[in-house]
């Protein structure tokens, strides 16, 4: 039986989401560790006046490709763009294209989401839900596909407190919700949000959820897995260790800490922070294609790809290991020395965000303003309370995922040791 690496050889994958955080590190590792996949077609849109082609080259110019690039000057060759856009009828993608991926793609991934938690409903609806039905669509018409797999998240079914690797019913029909909010303008649409979305604590979450069962659907027809990552983070090794393109979710507060910015932030200091290395993600991604490819299932496996069960890491080690890392190594041009308290208090915590947010905000941009200067911390320091915000139901609780399809992954299926995948 073929290793993963052996399995990709001559493979023509499609992936979606190439360009953003987790994408990107999914071709490269395809590139680097899988040297002759046949061709790795992107589905790629312009964007802030930048044209397909250009989002393309300035992506592959990253540091992230920098090992594949001495390996094999060349690799942009086997990097296909397909012009797309995920908010539009067939994506948007071209008869010409269509046929083109119809008639080569062995491999999708779906990495493609909006993982924005403050998203309008029909927004995300559109992104995570109806994208992935084209996308579904379009998967049928392949005629050498042999995997789709779907990149959900852990907290989908955050509504429980004990997750199995199952897809579990949906919160509501997903078509009829479609061809519900369909008729609606956003207004009414944003007033129904929070009654829609029930015990979940965003529209993210609620449309993941979906999208799980909406793919689920189509598994007579197509070979499919879900991973479920967690949050995920900066890379543990590969391609080396500590990448990162973002200050989305854990990784924008951390840094906020580093520049002496953050004070306080509301969180439960023995709740789990189940954080997952990007590398981890995409090794598994890779492993889950190559097994659902070979092995094909009978039914739709789930990997709930998290780090909480295997090596807890909690929230209030996170204040000691965050703040003593950036004191040990400061950030260039902090606003003061990094000092940050963790707390679950809801009064003491407005309290520090009074004394050690709002008041040297305000100190900071009358000196600005008395400077001839644009002020600037307070309009800071309200976007990262929004964002901490956003963060609070995930760091005041934990859950228990349920691990044995990745167990399965790690030490049963032959062919799987022996790849180099640091799972």
């Amino acid at each position: 039986m073929a290793s993963i690496t052996e399995y990709y050889a001559g493979k023509s994958v499609l992936i979606t989401g190439a360009t953003g955080f987790m994408g990107k590190v999914l071709v490269e590792k395809l590139l680097w560790s899988c040297p002759d996949v046949k061709a790795l077609y992107i589905l790629v849109r312009p964007k802030a006046g930048q044209s397909m082609e250009q989002r393309v080259s300035h992506m592959m110019k990253c540091k992230l490709f920098d090992r594949v690039r001495e390996a094999n000057p060349d690799f942009h060759k086997k990097i296909i763009p397909i012009s797309s856009e995920l908010t539009q009828p067939g994506l948007s993608i071209s008869p010409e294209d269509v046929e083109k991926l119809s008639a080569c793609i062995n491999i999708v991934f779906h990495c493609a989401a909006t993982i924005r938690f403050d998203e309008p409903l029909k927004h995300a609806l559109q992104l995570n839900v109806i994208a992935t039905q084209e996308l579904l669509s379009l998967a049928q018409r392949m005629h050498h596909l042999e995997a789709f797999i779907h990149i959900s998240t852990a907290y989908a079914n955050c509504n429980r407190k004990h997750i199995d690797e199952v897809i579990y019913p949906p919160p509501v029909e997903p078509k009829k919700l479609i061809e519900s909010l369909e008729w609606m303008d956003d207004g009414i649409v944003q007033d129904i949000t929070p009654r829609l979305i029930g015990d979940r604590p965003n529209t993210y979450t609620y449309t993941k959820a979906l999208a799980e069962y909406v793919v689920q659907q189509e598994q007579d027809k197509l070979n499919i897995g879900i991973i479920r990552p967690s949050i995920v983070g900066a890379s543990w090794q590969e391609p080396f260790p500590g990448w990162i393109d973002n200050f989305n979710g854990p990784s924008g507060v951390f840094i906020a800490a580093g520049k002496g910015i953050l004070r306080t932030m509301r969180a439960n200091n023995d709740a789990v922070a189940d954080l997952i290395p990007v590398d981890v993600v995409v090794n598994l991604t890779l492993a889950v294609g190559w097994y659902t490819a070979v092995h094909r299932p009978k039914t739709t496996l789930v990997y709930n790809c998290t780090s909480g069960g295997i090596n807890p890491f909690h929230w209030g080690e996170i204040e000691h290991h965050v703040i003593s890392s950036f004191k040990r190594n400061p950030l260039e041009q902090a606003f003061r020395r990094p000092n940050a308290n963790i707390t679950s208090n809801y009064l003491i915590n407005q309290y520090w965000i009074l004394v050690s947010h709002k008041f040297p905000a305000l100190i900071y941009d009358l000196f600005l303003r008395l400077c001839g200067q644009k002020p600037q911390m307070m309009r800071i320091f309200n976007r990262l309370h929004k964002a901490i915000g956003l963060l609070e139901y995930f760091s005041s609780q934990d859950w228990e995922w349920n691990s044995d399809n990745i167990s399965m992954l790690m030490t049963g299926p032959a062919g799987y040791k022996g790849a180099h995948y640091s799972i």
